[in-house]
Order: C-alpha cells, then sequence, then structure tokens
C-alpha cells in the first residue's frame, strides 16, 4: 500500500484550513449582489464564465460547451457549495481545468502583474454566487 503524505499532503491540509476559514458559517451571511454577479458571469474582461459555460444570456451568441450548463450546475449545490467551487475548484475535482477565482498561490504560467492575486475578489464571488442562486429552477 502506497502511504499518501508528505509535504503535498501539508500543503493541501493548510490551504483547505485557509480556505475553510474563509468561507462563511452559514449561506444567510452570503449578501453579494445578483445583477453584477450577472454582469461578472457575462464579462469577457473579468468573469469569462461563458467562455466554458452556457446560460441564459440571450444577448451572448457565443457561449461556451465545455462546461456545465449554469443552470443545470446549480440545481443541486448550496450557496456555500457554488462559493467553493469557485474559489478553487480543484477542492472538488483535482482534473478540473476551471481556474481557481481567488486562490493566487500555486499557479503556473501567471504573467507578472497578476502573479499573487485573486481574479474575482470575495465580494465579487458572492455577487456571483448571488446571482447563479437566481438561476435554480
Amino acid at each position: 500500500m502506497k502511504f499518501l503524505g508528505g509535504p503535498r499532503l501539508l500543503q493541501g491540509l493548510i490551504v483547505l484550513v485557509v480556505f475553510i476559514g474563509a468561507l462563511p458559517a452559514d449561506s444567510s451571511e452570503l449578501s453579494g449582489d445578483p445583477q453584477a454577479g450577472r454582469t461578472i458571469v457575462a464579462s469577457r474582461q473579468k468573469g469569462l464564465c461563458l467562455l466554458c459555460h452556457s446560460g441564459p444570456f440571450p444577448e451572448e451568441p457565443f457561449q461556451g460547451n465545455i462546461a456545465p450548463n449554469l443552470s443545470d450546475l446549480v440545481a443541486n449545490l448550496s450557496a456555500l457549495q457554488l462559493r467553493a467551487r469557485i474559489m478553487n475548484p480543484a477542492i472538488t475535482n483535482p482534473q478540473t481545468i476551471m481556474p481557481s477565482y481567488y486562490q493566487p498561490e500555486d499557479l503556473t504560467r501567471v504573467s507578472k502583474p497578476y502573479q499573487g492575486q485573486s481574479i474575482l475578489s470575495l465580494k465579487e464571488i458572492d455577487d456571483v454566487v448571488a446571482y447563479l442562486i437566481t438561476l435554480k429552477k
């Protein structure tokens, strides 16, 4: 049997502890603005969500097809689960190609001006979550 441990496991545990510490105690503490979240999701400059995902954006003719439709994706996820997936999707799927929108460490091929920076702020992530929750059927 191969033992899973060493520095990578320790590093992963540290990231998990810090990540969990950033989560609010419950979803009632998420106070995002759904309209601002929709703007971020649809933005080709900020969120880039529609590069991979599709969703209810009739004004956007070109939407992704390599990731789940956003309406389908949110159907069985809570606000906290959505927030966690946006902050660092590798926690639930280590093989994901979705970027970590809040974890600036351990990224590769990042241009110097963007090194050490998150893609979205916590407020922007909460805005996106607030919008995604409106897509639940």
